[in-house]
Formats: structure tokens, sequence, C-alpha cells
């Protein structure tokens, strides 16, 4: 491995352009998706198409933004070298949570048009036993909460890092493990929380125990996944590219593996426990799903969401080398949409239809302007921990001007054998 070096300015020029071509990406691709809203309510007379297709693309960026977040907080509990060269790209996802909150105003705005419980027919009883929870207001509120503790959680710890950086006081590294302790507890309540208010109720007379649980790892898998594909497109570069050995990729590659396998251990013990039942107010969700051109969707996550990156994950050729690894986290970032896809559209529609391609223009529109400012973020921090103490033998010896925290870190991408 070589010596870390301040000149960066391959990595930075990789950063900015970019930070352009996912502006222009981002626009173009909202553009598109406010002309297709605009056609379909032309045939439809209804704004609720273009709400769905925007509510999907909402919670896949919401998810690699609040899923970065736990990632980050994993890896100051557990201080391993998997994380080090992977620590900057989650802080600059989670720091686009202002973002996040602003995307969510349309949701919001729109409630009463997507949720069918903010005007409950009083003759359902099962709807009406709810409503002490399913109700605006609680909405309202329980979004304030939850928002505010991502916020907290997200500030603070990159607060902290970015005082690590200045100062390199070795203390700083014990209190984001203090603040993450909790925070994965806390956050993982607040996702459960969300995502039920969010998509689960979207189907008001249905719900299942593990529903939380399945999002908290759809949320951690498009966070790391995610990471994964940046760290890749500018490890190429100084001082990414020989940060840690070849070997220690096999523990990023050990996470994203645990990570698919829970999401299939959890996503089939909710159906085993849902079909063994047999109950009328849960079965139709799997029956919704199991048939028809969901159960081709269906089948398709069940090979690429999990069988392919799976077998795919057990190769050691594979996560030893992060160009093989990344195109596994593409896949699984590619299929996560399709998993929220299958999970949210059929709650209101029969089948797939040609009108879905709306949630694609919105996932490029939202993401383009996510990455845009997601690299606006990576710019404005040093590419690797200064002085972290756990990775002390790999910082660099150099005293922290304004210029060298714009710009430096040791990180980097294994040699290709």
């Amino acid at each position: 491995m070589s010596s870390p070096s301040t000149n960066n300015s391959a990595v930075m020029a990789v950063i900015e352009a970019g930070q352009k071509r996912a502006f222009a990406v981002g626009f173009a691709g909202l553009v598109a998706f406010l002309i297709a809203g605009f056609v379909m309510h032309s045939s439809t007379g209804s704004w609720l198409p273009l709400l769905h297709q925007y509510l999907i693309a909402f919670v896949l960026w919401t998810a690699v933004t609040v899923g970065c977040l736990g990632v980050l907080m994993i890896h100051h509990m557990t201080g391993g070298w998997w994380g080090y060269p992977l620590r900057r790209i989650f802080e600059a996802s989670a720091r686009n949570l202002p973002l996040i909150a602003v995307l969510f105003l349309p949701i919001l705005f729109a409630a009463k048009l997507i949720y069918t419980w903010t005007t409950p027919d009083t003759s359902d009883s099962v709807l009406m036993a709810k409503i002490w929870y399913l109700n605006l207001h609680g909405f309202i509120i329980r979004a304030i909460v939850y928002f505010a503790i991502w916020f907290f959680l997200v500030f603070r710890l990159t607060g902290i890092s970015a005082k690590e950086d200045e100062t390199g006081d070795p203390t700083l590294a014990h209190k984001m493990e203090a603040t993450s302790a909790p925070g994965l507890v806390i956050g993982a309540a607040t996702i459960t929380v969300a995502m039920v208010d969010l998509v689960m109720s979207l189907q008001p007379h249905w719900f299942s125990t593990i529903w939380g649980f399945l999002f908290i790892v759809i949320f951690l898998l498009a966070g790391y996944s995610f990471s994964i594909l940046t760290l890749r497109r500018l490890s190429d570069n100084e001082p990414l590219n020989n940060a840690i050995d070849p070997s220690r990729y096999l523990d990023v590659g050990n996470l994203l593996l645990a990570f698919t396998i829970l999401w299939a251990y959890l996503s089939f013990s909710q159906f085993l426990i849902i079909w063994s039942g047999n109950m009328k107010d849960e079965i139709p969700f799997y029956t919704s799903r199991a048939f028809g051109g969901w159960g081709v969707v269906g089948a398709l996550l069940l090979l690429c969401h999990f069988f392919v990156p799976f077998f795919m994950l057990l190769m050691r050729g594979i996560k030893r080398r992060l160009p093989r690894l990344a195109k596994v986290a593409l896949i699984q970032l590619t299929f996560t949409v399709v998993d929220l896809y299958w999970l949210i559209v059929p709650a209101y529609q029969d089948g797939p239809r040609w009108s879905d391609f709306g949630i694609l223009l919105a996932v490029i529109g939202l993401g383009g302007i996510w990455i845009g400012l997601f690299l606006g973020n990576l710019k404005k921090m040093p590419l690797l921990p200064l002085h972290d103490p756990r990775f002390r033998g790999r910082a660099p010896a150099i005293p922290p001007t304004s210029d060298f925290l714009h710009h430096q870190g040791p990180h980097g991408k294994e040699a290709e054998t």
C-alpha cells in the first residue's frame, strides 16, 4: 500500500464532474416525471398515480439516507476496517437528510389523497378501531419526531467527526460510539414508525409485526449498496486507491452478504407466518402479490435479489475485488427499487402497468438531485478520517489545515490480481 497523498485533485475533479452530471440528469428526470404526470392526469383525471410514484422514489432515497446513517452507527460501534474507506460516504449521505425533509412535504400536503384512512368510513369497524393511530394529526406529530431524531443523530455524529479531524482528540471516537449505541435502537424504532405510516398504512386493514424489521434491513441494504458503488467510482484516484489491503474488502462483502441474508430471512418469515395463519385480514397481502404479473415480479426478486447475489457473495474472488463487489452492490440497489415496487404498488393497483415507468423517472429525478447534493457534501470533508485512533497507523501525519481538510485522506480500492 502506498502512503496517503495530499494530492487528490483528480478525485476532486471526478466528484465535481459527477455533481454536474447528477444535477443535469436529476432536473431532466423531474421534468420528464412531471410531464408524464400531467399526461396521466389528463387521461385519468386524478393526480393519485403521480403521487404514488413519487412516494416510491421518496421511500427509496430516504432508505439510502437513513440506511447510511444506520451503517455509520454500526461502524462506530464495531470499529472494523471495513468502514474505514466508507465512513465519509456514510456521513455525506446522511447529511442529505434536510433534502429528504423537503421532499417529504408533498407527501404531507397530499396525505388526504394518498391515504384512505384520512377520511375513514365510519361503518368500517376495523378502520375505526385503528383511528386512534391512523389520523392526520398523529401522522404529522410522528413525522416531526422521527425527523427530529434523525437530524439529531446525523448532525451530532458528523459534527463530532469534523471536530476529530480538526483537533485529533482521541476521546471523540468514544463520544461517537456512545451516541451510536442508543442511536441504533432509537433509529430502528423510528424507521419502523415511518414505514408503518408511509407504506403499511396504504392498506389500513393489513398489518405485520415483521414489517418494521424488514424495512430496517431494506434501509441498511440500500444505503450500504450505494456506498460501495460510490467507493468504486472514486477509488481509482488518490487518496482512495491504496487505503486498505485487498483482503479487508472481504469484510465489506461479508456485511453485504449479511444484509442480503437478513432481507431474505425476514421476507420469508413474514410470508410463512401470514400464509400459515391464513387470517382473512392478512392473507390478501400475499394473494394479491403471488399470482399474475405480481407473481413474476416476486419470482424475479427471489432470483435476483437473493439467490444471485447470495451465491456471488460466497466467492472470495468477488469479495476481494472492489469492481466485482460493486457489481453485486448495483444488483442489490437496483432490486431494492423492484422490492419497493412489489411491496407498495399492489396496495392500490391490480397488476404491473406500462404507466409505472413514471416510478423510474421519479427515482432518477429525485436521485439526481440527491446525488448532486451528496457529492457537494463529500467535497467539504477529507475523504478519510484523519485522526481516528482506531486507524492511527494509517492516518496522515500532517497537521490539518483548512485546505488539507478540504481535500485529504487515505482511502482505497483493492489491487486487481
